[in-house]
């Protein structure tokens, strides 16, 4: 399954989430960033070829909806309200994407 985090830059938030996800079972994870200036900006190739999206921020969601016809069902675009104020790696960003995400991956091959 493939997993695509997405925040604003790519700098902190969501290549934060690619870090700790990468290694977990059945899941490659990929991140991008919604400004054109990010290290890896978001595409329409990886948002099509997404099982599952995570935004960061429901501006987020509300931008890959609007602009990328090719996507995942509504439902496989899911927001996980972590706002903009952690650092790459922190200890508490990546518990609580742990706790957001985790559970979403468990079983999602079954979501339709």
């Amino acid at each position: 399954m493939k997993v695509l985090f997405v925040c604003t830059a790519n700098k902190l938030r969501s290549p934060t989430a690619e870090d700790v996800f990468k290694d977990y079972p059945g899941v490659k994870a990929v991140s991008a960033g919604t400004d054109a200036e990010a290290p890896r900006p978001l595409t329409k190739e990886l948002v099509a070829s997404a099982d599952l999206i995570f935004a960061m921020e429901p501006h987020h969601r509300d931008r890959i909806r609007k602009k990328y016809k090719q996507r995942p069902a509504d439902a496989r675009i899911i927001t996980l309200h972590i706002p903009d104020e952690y650092e790459r790696g922190d200890p508490a960003l990546v518990a609580l994407l742990k706790e957001k995400v985790e559970p979403r991956l468990v079983g999602s091959s079954t979501i339709p």
